[in-house]
């Protein structure tokens, strides 16, 4: 299996059959109330910033619920010819519905949700999501989630953290020149916080087959709390739990939030927050009659590794190799690794 999987890697097995007169992928970015964070995000979405692709191979959808601050047109203009633009006006405080409306527009082979319009990516994602799906017919390919700052974003928002904290740092890095430099000012998101090798709770850049994407029904319209409570985090579970999937993880790629005061994130006083959250959670369990838990799975972890990942591989080896020590108590999940020379894992 690993050898076939270095032959692909490699490039010895033909890419992803395809016509020429549709994307492989297509990204549903879905934005409200985001316009300077969300001019970032899509600007890390073009060819001119993603690494080894073009505008043929993809197309970005950019789906925005109507508010106050809508994204400039000027802006928009600018966008590539493989960008377009759906400005919708949302009855319900939930970006489900732009997501299927999104998803239902679509044109790739593979339908990539991004629910979260402020959230930047690195240069290799695209490429990458790629090499993914040529691992497997059925690879569901995620991208780990990070949060610009040192810590959490809703607990330093009590430390005074906000976008013009967000702002300086970003500017900081020499952004978009220095896309990997991300990392240099980041952390971990809390549904990614137990690690590489541990279950993780969501991806906020999941790809997905269309097959697979049509069999589980898309996106739950259900979910219909403010910012769509654990929407995406069903969306994760489902797509990584689904019989005869491969799970693929972008090791050396991420997706970074940018503050913006969103429902989760520092929008609002904690004691608010945690209300929503306990509200959050119990939808859940009424849509799905169990509380939700991670996903197990064995993923494939893809890609190259840049020196600015290596401290996130060690902060998530560390607790793994404590357990396997008998140092800790916590479970981990197994995990295989693909190897193509040095520093590509």
């Amino acid at each position: 299996m690993l050898g076939h999987l270095r032959k692909i890697i490699n490039g010895d097995i033909p890419a992803i059959p395809r016509d020429e007169s549709r994307p492989l992928v297509s990204f549903i970015v879905i934005v409200y109330d985001m316009p300077e964070q969300a001019e970032r995000t899509l600007q890390s979405l073009t060819p001119q910033y993603q690494e080894g692709v073009s505008e043929l191979d993809y197309e970005v959808i950019v789906v925005e619920n109507k508010s106050e601050r809508n994204l400039n047109p000027d802006f928009l203009r600018t966008l590539p010819d493989n960008f377009t633009y759906h400005l919708r006006h949302e009855r319900e405080p939930t970006p489900v519905h732009a997501i299927n409306h999104g998803a239902g527009i679509s044109r790739g082979q593979y339908v990539c949700v991004m629910i979260d319009g402020a959230r930047m990516v690195t240069p290799g994602v695209v490429r990458n999501i790629l090499r993914g799906h040529r691992l497997h017919d059925k690879a569901v390919v995620t991208v780990p989630g990070y949060h610009i700052g040192s810590e959490l974003q809703q607990d330093a928002v009590e430390q005074g953290y906000g976008v013009e904290q967000d702002r300086a740092l970003i500017r900081s890095i020499g952004w978009p020149l220095e896309g990997y430099r991300l990392f240099d000012i980041s952390c971990f998101s809390g549904s990614c916080a137990p690690g590489f090798f541990r279950p993780n709770s969501e991806s906020n850049c999941i790809s997905i087959p269309r097959d697979i994407w049509a069999a589980l029904g898309g996106i739950d319209i259900r979910f219909n709390i403010r910012g769509g409570g654990l929407v995406n985090l069903d969306l994760y579970k489902r797509a990584c739990e689904f019989p005869g999937m491969e799970h693929v993880v972008l090791l050396g790629e991420g997706t970074f939030h940018q503050f913006h005061g969103g429902v989760t994130t520092g929008g609002e006083a904690r004691s608010k927050r945690e209300a929503l959250m306990k509200e959050i959670k119990d939808q859940y369990e009424d849509i799905r009659g169990e509380a939700y838990t991670s996903p197990v799975s064995t993923p494939v972890f893809l890609g190259e590794l840049p020196d600015q990942v290596l401290r996130f591989v060690q902060a998530s080896t560390e607790p793994v190799l404590a357990q396997r020590d008998g140092r800790q108590d916590s479970d981990a999940s197994n995990f295989s690794v693909v190897k193509s020379g040095s520093g590509r894992v």
